[in-house]
């Protein structure tokens, strides 16, 4: 890659948003780049099983990681001996954009805000909330609120979004918070009730929906972050080429609507404040994870 390599390995689980993302980045900056950029699944650990291959990779241009929340600001948390440091063991080449979370509601719970959350909880003495599963980013998001506002909420982990769902709509639990993209069509069909998007600015799936900034909460802000980065000490030509080929894709118009259709908006910087962006994650999440006692 950036001249020297024939192919760029890009390690995450295969069918969700990173992984499609992965695909749409890897067909333009291909095409860009002049030479084939190939992605291969290495899901595993809250991500850390792809990334810690590429953290020990050589910083020859051969082989990047799809970063984003996961592997980089709660997988090495997660464990009981962090496998590597998310921000100096490898070189934060590119930004690539961001999804919120969505707080949720099931309908019959009559929860209909935000500020139903703190309340329901200070007057039954506790609140549970799903999320897709123990650590994940939506489970560390509750903890979040909880450490914030002092509601007393109570996870209940699910083995992904779809069960979670089912409960929600069946009112076994009440509140739910995930990565939005999966419940568009349950809110818009009104068997689930959005309660506010974890962005600094509203999604564009669900423009309609305030924000935890609105609600006077910013210390809640919290998006899934996504990213390409590679071993440390990339060379730094290397570096700003790459980044201003990912930069390119992220400003064509199609590729744009792709990720809005993922939930995901395309988010160019340049490396040194995508490296900003994984520490600012990193100085939020990992403490939470730790004081809530959260492990895989």
């Amino acid at each position: 890659m950036a001249g020297q390599a024939d192919q760029d390995r890009r390690h995450l689980p295969p069918g969700g948003a990173s992984d499609i993302l992965a695909r749409i980045m890897a067909e333009q900056l291909g095409k860009k780049l002049g030479q084939p950029v190939v992605v291969d699944n290495k899901p595993g650990a809250g991500g850390t099983i792809g990334a810690l291959q590429v953290a020990s990779a050589p910083a020859d241009g051969y082989t990047f990681v799809l970063s984003n929340t996961t592997p980089l600001a709660l997988g090495p948390f997660l464990l009981d001996k962090q496998p590597y440091d998310p921000v100096t063991a490898f070189t934060h080449v590119a930004s690539l954009g961001s999804a919120p979370l969505v707080i949720m509601a099931s309908k019959p719970s009559g929860i209909t805000s935000f500020a139903d959350i703190e309340a329901r909880a200070r007057k039954d003495g506790r609140l549970d909330f799903g999320s897709g599963g123990p650590g994940s980013i939506g489970h560390v998001h509750g903890e979040l609120i909880r450490k914030i506002t002092g509601a007393n909420l109570v996870h209940v982990p699910y083995r992904g979004g779809a069960p979670m769902t089912t409960d929600l709509i069946a009112n076994v639990i009440p509140v739910g918070i995930d990565v939005i993209t999966a419940y568009v069509p349950y809110f818009k069909g009104g068997q689930l009730v959005p309660l506010a998007v974890t962005g600094a600015a509203r999604s564009p799936l669900m423009p309609d929906v305030p924000t935890i900034v609105e609600l006077g909460q910013p210390k809640l802000v919290l998006e899934n972050f996504f990213g390409l980065s590679g071993p440390a000490e990339l060379p730094p030509e290397m570096v700003e080429k790459l980044n201003t080929a990912c930069n390119e894709v992220l400003a064509m118009p199609d590729v744009q609507k792709k990720l809005i259709e993922l939930g995901i908006v395309a988010k160019p910087e340049s490396a040194a404040r995508f490296e900003a962006i994984v520490k600012e994650q990193v100085g939020i999440l990992a403490p939470t994870v730790k004081s809530a006692g959260i492990k895989l």
